[in-house]
């Protein structure tokens, strides 16, 4: 999971370490904290397989006069994903098993990197959360059914509390799952979000728009129109001297 986020947070733009650990605690939500020990192994290894490199500053050089109080004389380490990093990254988007929505935390991570993830890698993550929800939720109501007589009122209202919150997020997930075949079924396509390695992004052509035609060399447009538009380490973390 953390592999995966640090790759998606540097595929958008490099980071230093600081604001790195800043930015996965965002897209983890809370789930998990990242600390320093935790961050700094895992981009170490991770510059070992050539995933990301780094651009150190020099030893002498000043640090920016923004730079933070107790920054360390050092400055600070910056990281950038390589080719293999991409390629590694694309590969764990494609992936739809149930790794990619269990309860480990990583459907959340995958959810906020779904912009990188073909639609029908989308729809198949959505679809597999849901029946694992699903699931849980069957088993809820049927431990809730057997006990419910055995529980005080208190221990009643959490496993209530619980199964709403399961209720509510089967709910959520089927309005993205509807969400998804809706657009993919709209007159005219979609603006795609998903940039697939190598590929561009393709512009969608509104319900009763025109179609552009290019203008060759040298041709000119019949009617009024005008002629159409060309188309490594070792980074001191912040409190540190």
């Amino acid at each position: 999971m953390l592999e995966f986020a640090i790759l998606g947070l540097l595929h958008q733009t490099p980071m230093h370490g600081y604001e790195l650990r800043k930015q996965l605690a965002q897209v983890l939500g809370g789930l998990r904290s990242i600390s320093y020990g935790s961050l700094y192994p895992a981009l170490r290894r991770m510059h070992a397989a050539g995933l990301i490199s780094t651009d150190e500053p020099e030893r002498h050089a000043l640090l920016p006069a923004d730079a933070p109080p107790l920054t360390g004389r050092r400055g600070k380490v910056v990281y950038t994903i390589t080719a293999e990093g991409k390629e590694r990254f694309h590969e764990l988007v494609t992936q739809t098993g149930p790794e990619a929505y269990d309860d480990g935390g990583l459907f959340g991570v995958r959810l906020a990197f779904f912009r990188h993830t073909a639609r029908d890698v989308r729809l198949r993550i959505l679809e597999g959360r849901r029946r694992t929800v699903e699931q849980q939720r069957e088993g809820l109501r049927s431990s809730l059914a057997r006990t419910r007589e055995r529980l005080d009122r208190y221990t009643l209202e959490l496993q209530r509390h619980g199964l709403e919150s399961v209720d509510r997020e089967v709910r959520w997930l089927s309005e993205l799952i509807d969400s998804e075949r809706r657009e993919a079924t709209e007159p005219g396509g979609e603006r795609r979000e998903a940039t697939e390695p190598g590929g561009e992004r393709r512009e969608a052509t509104e319900p009763g728009g025109e179609r552009r035609e290019a203008t060759e060399p040298g041709a000119e447009r019949d009617g009024a129109g005008g002629a159409a538009q060309p188309g490594q380490f070792g980074e001191e973390p912040p409190g540190t001297t």
